[in-house]
């Protein structure tokens, strides 16, 4: 019944904790205290240990608390894999249907050209993230500017670019792919700042 109780809290939290990590601590904490699976203060304590390792704040504190109530392996797996089930279920079926809408509609002007004008959408989320990280204290002298626009137009340019030939396209997306940038972005602050 335990492992039951913990897999359809976590289900639960997964599918209606909008809003990240920090925003869905308050339905964590509503079903550990609810359940009796720790006290406030473990909770406090397995939050605080949550914000300091690697990963999601919530998936952190999810196999924390499977780990605590069930005291086993398998409960931290069980409440982990309940977070992440909904959204992974989600993201199969937009998948399912954007599969199929493309393959059916593949010659339709109409859905080509909404995909078309989506991506100037994209790039309007990507400059909006852009512009929230434009303050003095990121910004602190020209070479800090000049990365910043390095990285920002290097990530819009395959949502710009549409080559046709193969190893421009190859280039294009080796360049911009975000781990590359990050490094990139890294060695270049390095010998700039050292």
């Amino acid at each position: 019944m335990l492992y039951l109780q913990l897999f359809l809290s976590f289900f639960k939290i997964g599918l209606f904790g909008f809003g990240g990590g920090l925003a869905i601590l308050s339905l964590i904490q509503h079903e550990v205290l609810t359940y009796g699976w720790m006290t406030e203060q473990e909770f406090v304590d397995i939050v605080a240990i949550s914000q300091v390792t690697p990963g999601p704040i919530g998936i952190n504190c999810a196999t924390y608390v499977g780990y605590t109530a069930t005291q086993s392996v398998w409960g931290s797996a069980l409440a982990t894999g309940a977070m992440i089930l909904p959204g992974l279920i989600i993201m199969l079926v937009v998948c399912k249907v954007y599969l199929v809408l493309s393959t059916r509609f593949a010659d339709n002007a109409y859905f080509q050209n909404t995909l078309r004008y989506m991506r100037f959408a994209v790039l309007g989320l990507i400059a909006a993230a852009a512009l929230l990280l434009i303050t003095p204290a990121t910004f602190i002298d020209q070479w800090s500017i000049v990365l910043f626009g390095a990285v920002f137009v290097f990530t819009i340019l395959p949502q710009l670019l549409h080559s046709k030939q193969p190893v421009v396209k190859k280039i294009i997306t080796t360049l911009s792919h975000p781990i590359l940038l990050i490094i990139l972005a890294g060695i270049a602050g390095y010998f700039i700042y050292h």
